[in-house]
């Protein structure tokens, strides 16, 4: 891998702030152009001079729209540290979700972490973020929380359709999840809302960012809305840090190794109303901000990090949703489906369902090298228990087919309340930070969990869902399959087989809904402004107190189109003035 240095300043009116990233990449490996924008390149590619009024670090689910609606009046630049979904569509068809969400290699658009609470975890690394890795779930949040958030309902719905128009469609609701859906309604998860971004109580049909070919379309679509002689997005480009200096500097210097070493400059123009943007997401916001300097002081000088503003409230209130999830083998075929239908219900418990994945040969043996492949990226011994291993080779014999004749029905609670924090481990950008998020540490976050599990269960002994029971195999059977996979690194009880609670604590899993870290009224104003610093926002889903909806990737995508139209608007007015 080679190591690129840049430097990016611009004059603001009371501080100069630059931004120092280091870009890594493998030279070699990929190629220049993206096949569907030609404004998305390879870092090596850059050319010798550009201009900027706004630098985004991070072309993700929020960081596309924010990107394409800024070049829309504005000079952009993205600076993403990941790869492009378009160079193998086939990778993010449906059939291929799990494959991609647990790939391990170099080039994958996942990289895995495990919290502190033993919990298996992704972070994206591609051109659209999570939606290219997630259940492509769409739904938006309900209107208390948009007014909760101190957004303009008007105009984050406008922002919905927005984004509506171009990635979400009508999933086709077949067998498996119409008989879930109907197993709902006889659980008494009513009314029935029927197809609807709304976020109501009772059951619904939510929308997809998968086609009924069942093609992902994902943040980087949003792209086409950009102004392609405004915008120039750079992948696999990695920021180190952002520096802050009162002294005038405008250019940006690119060292990187194609066959000879070469450099690129890059000016941001000196305006007042020029910044940069953190859409880096809740794992990479807070970690860049430290990085640079802005974060708790004792943690950042143990790290060797010069201290720029004090700010204990980054990296706290990291919270993630817990998920818990019944496999339900099936006796007949099922079609392949993500998350369609939801049940909303009144006590907190959101749940929903998959089938038919397709897991590869000897999933759960995969499962566990993914453990041990992340446990050794940390560089700590590992965290896979021997008594684990065993289990899992009992499992590998039960569980050997590829495909999942059958499916998974998953309760995620509303919140959650229950919080954590994040920490450095090392300052390289490209290693994971330490990230705990207590699961279950509020009694009342447990509460609902267990009347979601009852809810689930409701659902499978129902009448509309009979057709794909085992009936000789009771849910019973199907909780203690549960506490013989290797799902997480957590202890398991024998107590768990008929406590619930101690169920939801021991196989708890991710729905990848994490969120925290630089929150708003804490470390950002409500325009998303860092407290304390000047010409630096963070936006993206590590400003929310607690996950939006059933499912944040719709909320994450509007607030981008949103707060990139409140941006421009208030620059093209200043401008006039």
């Amino acid at each position: 891998m080679s190591l690129s240095s840049h430097f990016m300043h611009f004059k603001n009116t009371e501080s100069l702030a630059f931004l120092a990233g280091s870009l890594f990449f493998i030279g070699f490996s990929y190629s220049h152009k993206d096949p569907k924008y030609p404004f998305v390149k390879e870092a090596t590619s850059a050319p010798p001079i550009l201009s900027y009024d706004y630098i985004v670090i991070g072309g993700g689910t929020c960081g596309c729209p924010l990107a394409a609606t800024l070049s829309q009046g504005a000079r952009v630049l993205v600076l993403e540290r990941g790869g492009s979904p378009y160079t193998n569509p086939e990778k993010i068809n449906i059939n291929n979700y799990v494959n991609s969400l647990s790939d391990t290699s170099p080039s994958s658009f996942a990289q895995q972490f495990i919290s502190r609470d033993g919990v298996l975890n992704a972070r994206a690394r591609a051109l659209g973020g999570g939606s290219v890795l997630n259940a492509g779930f769409y739904t938006r949040a309900s209107l208390r929380y948009i007014k909760e958030s101190g957004w303009n309902e008007t105009l984050a719905q406008n922002a919905y359709k927005w984004v509506e128009k171009k990635v979400v469609f009508e999933p086709p609701m077949l067998q498996w999840q119409s008989a879930v859906k109907n197993g709902l309604l006889e659980a008494g998860v009513l009314p029935y809302n029927g197809f609807t971004f709304d976020h109501l109580y009772g059951t619904k049909v939510g929308g997809s960012i998968f086609d009924k070919e069942g093609h992902r379309h994902t943040a980087a679509d949003l792209l086409e809305y950009a102004d392609p002689r405004r915008i120039s997005i750079y992948l696999h480009a990695t920021v180190q840090k952002i520096l802050f200096k009162k002294k005038k500097a405008t250019s940006l210097w690119s060292n990187f190794q194609r066959c000879i070493w070469g450099h690129t400059q890059s000016i941001l123009k000196q305006k007042s109303k020029n910044e940069i943007i953190l859409s880096a997401g809740a794992i990479g916001s807070p970690q860049v901000l430290m990085l640079s300097g802005i974060g708790p002081a004792n943690h950042l000088q143990a790290h060797g990090i010069k201290v720029v503003l004090d700010q204990p409230l980054v990296g706290q209130g990291m919270a993630d949703n817990p998920m818990n999830v019944l496999v339900v083998p099936s006796p007949v075929p099922v079609e392949v489906s993500l998350i369609q239908t939801v049940g909303i219900t009144k006590f907190g418990s959101f749940i929903e369902t998959a089938s038919g994945l397709s897991l590869g040969h000897s999933w759960p043996e995969k499962l566990k090298g993914i453990f041990e492949f992340v446990s050794n990226q940390s560089g700590q011994p590992s965290m896979f228990p021997p008594e684990a291993k065993e289990s899992v080779a009992d499992t590998i014999r039960s569980l050997a087919n590829p495909t999942l004749k059958g499916g998974v029905i998953l309760e995620k609670i509303m919140g959650p309340r229950s919080t954590g924090h994040l920490e450095l481990l090392t300052t390289n950008p490209n290693d994971n930070p330490s990230v705990t998020f207590n699961y279950f540490k509020d009694p009342e976050d447990l509460r609902m969990c267990v009347e979601g599990m009852k809810t689930i269960i409701d659902v499978i002994n129902s009448k509309a869902f009979s057709k794909f029971r085992y009936h000789n195999m009771p849910v019973q059977a199907l909780i203690d399959l549960m506490l013989h996979l290797p799902v997480n690194l957590r202890p398991k009880h024998p107590s768990a087989a008929f406590s619930l609670e101690q169920y939801c604590i021991d196989t708890v899993l991710t729905i990848w809904h994490y969120h925290g870290g630089c929150q708003t009224g804490k470390v950002v104003d409500h325009n998303y402004k860092v407290i304390g610093a000047e010409a630096l926002r963070v936006i993206d889903g590590s400003t929310f107190y607690r996950s939006p909806g059933t499912n944040p990737q719709a909320t994450v995508m509007m607030l981008g189109r949103y707060m990139g139209e409140k941006i421009i608007k208030k620059r093209f007015f200043q401008g006039r003035k």
